[in-house]
């Protein structure tokens, strides 16, 4: 939650946060707040104003292993969505996902209902790199992982960022492999496959920024994140604002 939008609710004034912002009153961790826009968490930081311990709000963190048939929505009048996956005990209209995978596609979500944090997840400026399991239709060769390392550009003329290809196995019909990106264009992934001449038959994130898929995470199932994870969250935070 943004700093500003959490010392409102104590019915601290704007003027007022402003003013111990600029004095350094306003301690994050025990070290000055940078930003009235910062993304705090009163879960997993200590919050001090002008000498006095901010409770706030706690936010939530989970990790869902994504299956196929699953749109990444809160809600669909026609199709489940990964919202429809957890018990009504922990769904909440302020819960969401970071990032959004294909219907089609497995892996790696994360949900959270700490809006900020999911913009910094997904912002250029972050370079959060994400990493995908794949099979593919055709034959892949090392002049595929060169054209990946230089940048595919579509029919379109967009051109997408240097992206890391690494194969696994390949065969005339089918080729398996890994690949890692730092943007998330719309379908980027199948289009830049599509766009050497495959097509993507399955997909599967395994990997956001610092997070792995848990391997013990079945399809479908969901848990919290545990407390290395939750670390992970806080280096997120305290490079915001």
């Amino acid at each position: 939650m943004r700093l500003d939008r959490l010392l409102a609710q104590e019915m601290i004034s704007r003027k007022a946060m402003k003013q111990a912002l600029l004095k350094k009153e306003i301690l994050v961790d025990d070290c000055p707040a940078n930003s009235l826009a910062q993304n705090v968490d009163t879960g997993l930081q200590k919050l001090v104003f002008q000498g006095r311990q901010i409770q706030g709000y706690e936010h939530t963190y989970l990790m869902l292993h994504k299956p196929g048939g699953v749109v990444t929505a809160s809600q669909d009048k026609d199709l489940p969505t990964v919202m429809d996956l957890l018990p009504p005990d922990i769904q909440s209209d302020q819960l969401y996902a970071v990032g959004r995978l294909d219907r089609d596609t497995t892996g790696l979500l994360l949900l959270t209902d700490n809006g900020p944090l999911g913009f910094q997840l997904l912002h250029p400026q972050y370079h959060v790199d994400k990493s995908y399991q794949v099979v593919v239709n055709g034959l892949l060769t090392p002049d595929h992982i060169q054209s990946f390392k230089e940048g595919i550009v579509f029919l379109d003329g967009t051109t997408c960022k240097p992206a890391k290809l690494d194969i696994l196995s390949a065969g005339p019909t089918e080729s398996h492999a890994s690949i890692t990106i730092s943007e998330g264009k719309f379908h980027q992934v199948k289009k830049m496959f599509l766009s050497v001449g495959v097509k993507v038959v399955s997909l599967k994130r395994v990997q956001f920024g610092d997070f792995t898929l848990d391997s013990e995470l079945a399809e479908g199932q969901y848990r919290f994140l545990n407390q290395e994870e939750l670390e992970m969250i806080k280096k997120y935070l305290e490079k915001s604002g």
